[in-house]
């Protein structure tokens, strides 16, 4: 919530600084990445994605505890029909 209690979506409402700490080497790839005037973008922009899988995950535990989990056959032949592979395809090497 921002200072003024008014509510705003990630992403939304006026900027505010705040002091962050992040190790030698991630500041050096964000910035190799988007040059100094960029890191707060990117910031900004990681910060809202890991806030839409945080919310992601919540809506999965709580389909799963309404539903039980997925049935991982099932997942396997989904995936297959989304990228064209085949359904024993386990996607191992797939970013989760």
């Amino acid at each position: 919530m921002a200072d003024n209690d008014t509510d705003f979506p990630p992403g939304g409402g006026p900027t505010s600084g705040i002091s962050v700490s992040l190790s030698a080497g991630t500041l050096q790839a964000i910035r190799e990445r988007v040059g100094k005037r960029g890191v707060s973008a990117y910031l900004e922009k990681a910060a809202q994605r890991q806030i839409e899988r945080d919310n992601l995950d919540e809506l999965i535990a709580d389909f799963d505890k309404a539903h039980g989990p997925a049935d991982p056959d099932a997942v396997a032949a989904k995936r297959a029909m989304l990228t064209g592979g085949t359904s024993s395809d386990s996607g191992a090497g797939a970013a989760a």
